[in-house]
């Protein structure tokens, strides 16, 4: 099945689990062996490829014990950034997302009336 957007986290979590179980079977590990290499629980790998929901720490644990470690740098690819972007930043990465508020009306200021010559 390929992941796409429209499915469910359920259906997602599933696939995950199925295509991890795969992988250990063609590797030829039990759960147990993955498991000790991975540092984790078997119940835990238990639930991972039953599609359950877990801690991402013991996904990322599992992969390693795989040698799909690789593959996470595709899940959530680095923002490129341009060079005079770098340049404008000097060394502060950006912490927030900045929008102009709009002002109410009580906080908009008074228009004075226009300035006239010799009154």
């Amino acid at each position: 099945m390929k992941l796409s957007p429209d499915l469910t986290d359920a259906a997602v979590l599933q696939e995950l689990g199925a295509r991890l179980e795969r992988r250990r079977l063609s590797a030829n590990l039990t759960q147990a062996e993955l498991a000790e290499q991975a540092g984790i629980s078997k119940r835990t790998l238990e639930r991972i490829e039953a599609g359950r929901g877990t801690d991402s720490v013991m996904l990322i644990r599992a992969l390693r014990g795989l040698k799909l470690f690789d593959g996470v740098e595709g899940l959530i690819p680095d923002v490129p950034q341009s060079p005079i972007a770098l340049l404008k930043q000097k060394g502060h990465e950006r912490k927030r997302v900045g929008r102009r508020r709009k002002r109410s009306p009580s906080t908009e200021p008074k228009s004075a009336p226009p300035w006239k010559w010799g009154e």
